[in-house]
């Protein structure tokens, strides 16, 4: 007789296909987008990066490293484009990659907005935002990581043009050959910047109410979505996390609230929520409830932060989530799906290579082999378990 959680996965439907928009993935577990720095200093992504994402392709859906939608879109040294030709070439032989193996791939289309440094953009210019605030955090440039300065407040006729080249780089990544897009509205760039009061003191037609604040997240998804199709698109929100000096929004109920509901006029195939505070705790002390995003939503939801094996399964069970992201897990576990599958243990990562570098911490974590593969799943028929529930 199998072990408990044996029997749990062989009755889950986590493992089980899904459709996504117009889509049909092989299982609900998603990779989620993990930042590496390993493009060129031109930010093309070269076969290394395709290598690490067809080792991981079959995960039902790939959510790729946030992708810079311009120059100056750039927070972090070393990240990819995918606003010209060269970059557009370079994910190419990512999507074959992926697609040969069977996999699905999105890029999340990334701008950093005041999450970045002068010497990262282009002619030693400021970063730009909402507004002149300065954020509590840091960016990695050529020389490590260093504070971010105070950017410079953008013109309201200069948004607009940001606007365009979200578009542009969603052509770009259907011309790539990625299967849809996901908008990166969370982790405290741009387009979060916008929609928190706490980061938006305009007064124009972009700041003051939640209407207002939410109106570039809206027309970026709109402009998207025109390219794409709503049933290619999804959009990741982080309504209670804090991180890069993005301090809560002073009702994020009612405004993360609106904008989903806002969102549902596109049609898309999904939202993606970091439940409590990104990389860290995901109970918020205010009790924000992620379930009621996930009823106001008409697509599917996607969960994300800190879930493991036991996690996703109880939310498929309960049916608190339709699909599940994983991003530390994916770091040191290419074939993840199969290892939580039958419960085999979890390669560890090396925290020393997750940014920058070669090989080394990117491609080289082995799949399971033959032997081990069947060892394990003998070891959860008889009831034990190789650390499969470790949090990721």
């Amino acid at each position: 007789m199998g072990s408990r959680i044996e029997t749990a996965q062989a009755l889950s439907d986590l493992f089980q296909p899904v459709r996504l928009g117009s889509y049909q993935l092989a299982n609900r577990i998603v990779m989620a987008p993990l930042t590496r720095s390993r493009a060129d200093e031109h930010g093309i992504p070269g076969p290394l990066i395709a290598e690490h994402y067809a080792q991981r392709a079959s995960a039902g859906l790939i959510i790729s490293e946030g992708v810079n939608i311009s120059p100056a879109a750039r927070g972090y040294a070393l990240t990819p484009g995918i606003h010209d030709d060269a970059q557009v070439e370079g994910w190419r032989h990512v999507t074959e990659g992926v697609h040969a193996r069977g996999g699905r791939i999105f890029p999340q289309l990334w701008h950093v907005g005041r999450v970045s440094h002068s010497s990262l953009q282009p002619g030693g210019a400021l970063p730009v935002a909402p507004s002149a605030l300065r954020p509590e955090a840091t960016s990695y440039t050529a020389s490590g990581f260093q504070p971010c300065p105070t950017p410079r407040a953008l013109d309201a006729t200069e948004i607009p043009a940001i606007v365009d080249q979200y578009r542009r780089a969603a052509q770009n990544a259907l011309a790539a050959g990625f299967d849809g897009v996901e908008i990166h509205a969370a982790n405290g760039y741009l387009i979060e910047q916008f929609l928190r009061d706490s980061t938006n003191r305009r007064t124009d037609a972009y700041g003051g109410s939640r209407e207002n604040r939410a109106r570039f997240l809206l027309e970026v998804v709109e402009a998207v979505a025109e390219v794409c199709g709503g049933e290619r698109t999804g959009i990741r929100l982080s309504p209670v996390s804090p991180v890069n000096g993005a301090a809560l929004d002073s009702d994020p109920a009612a405004t993360y609230g609106y904008a989903v509901e806002q969102l549902n006029a596109f049609g898309l195939a999904y939202i993606h929520i970091i439940e409590g505070v990104t990389q860290g705790p995901r109970e918020h002390p205010d009790g924000f409830d992620f379930q009621h995003l996930r009823r106001l939503f008409k697509g599917l939801y996607m969960a994300n932060n800190g879930y493991d094996l036991k996690l996703a399964l109880n939310a498929r069970r309960h049916d608190l989530a339709d699909l599940v992201s994983f991003g530390r897990l994916y770091i040191a576990n290419p074939d993840l799906v199969e290892r939580l599958r039958i419960g085999a243990r979890l390669n560890a990562p090396d925290r020393t290579t997750f940014f920058g570098g070669s090989a080394a911490g990117y491609t080289d974590y082995p799949a399971l082999t033959p032997a081990e593969f069947d060892t394990a799943r003998r070891w959860a028929s008889c009831g034990g378990s190789k650390d499969a529930a470790t949090p990721g």
